[in-house]
């Protein structure tokens, strides 16, 4: 109840700024288009011409299923950062913000280079929504990993130590477990942290030169 009562508490107190309402609503608006359209995109892509390139890496073993080890790292970064920016209005709004962009950057860098599958890929089909039923398993929304990109910008905005040390585990361990699913080329896993990187820092220049405004507006 004591957590409960903090997160009420710092959320009332984020709220009642008009600035961080709106950049909030803005960024919740232009997140929901962004991962609609790519949703769409995505189906879209499976069907359209691609190419596939000889990876040197994984030609070097076969492809072995670790599917629900990799989804139980996914879902215990993605619940451990959800309980963590719960707390912290800011940096979940620039978490929010990054990962649209994120999002959108994927849809650009799909569109513009169109892989087909690696040839020996075990789908990574996500036990949740299979359990459940629906929902369709992806091939080709390979550069650049999605999963990889979104555990690294779970780690740029944590704040702890901890917390960081147990983003960047698990960054490294999703990183290499699609690898040795060959669900994603060797360079979609190497690109994802520089794309994550960049997103964050957008995020957090925005922020910083609406924040440097307020400062300037208020003090005329």
């Amino acid at each position: 109840m004591k957590k409960i009562s903090e997160i009420k508490f710092v959320w009332k107190l984020a709220l009642e700024n008009r600035s961080f309402r709106t950049r909030l609503a803005v960024t919740l608006f232009l997140l929901a288009l962004v991962l609609f359209t790519l949703a769409k995109f995505l189906a879209y892509n499976e069907h359209r011409p691609g190419f596939t390139f000889n990876d040197p890496f994984l030609s070097q073993f076969k492809a072995v299923d670790v599917t629900w080890l990799t989804f139980g790292m996914i879902y215990i970064g993605l619940i451990a950062a959800l309980g963590f920016l719960t707390f912290h209005p800011a940096r979940m709004l620039v978490a929010l913000q990054s990962y649209a962009l994120l999002a959108a950057l994927r849809l650009i860098t799909i569109y513009f280079l169109p892989l087909n599958a690696p040839i020996h890929i075990i789908p990574l089909r996500d036990p949740f929504i299979e359990f459940f039923g629906g929902g369709t398993t992806l091939l080709r929304d390979l550069f650049f990993s999605g999963h990889t990109s979104t555990m690294f910008l779970f780690f740029l905005t944590a704040k702890s130590k901890k917390m960081k040390i147990l983003f960047l585990i698990c960054t490294i361990l999703i990183a290499f477990l699609v690898l040795v699913q060959h669900v994603h080329y060797t360079i979609d896993v190497l690109a994802a942290p520089f794309f994550a990187y960049t997103s964050y820092r957008i995020s957090r220049l925005i922020n910083k030169k609406k924040k440097n405004k307020e400062k300037i507006l208020s003090g005329i």
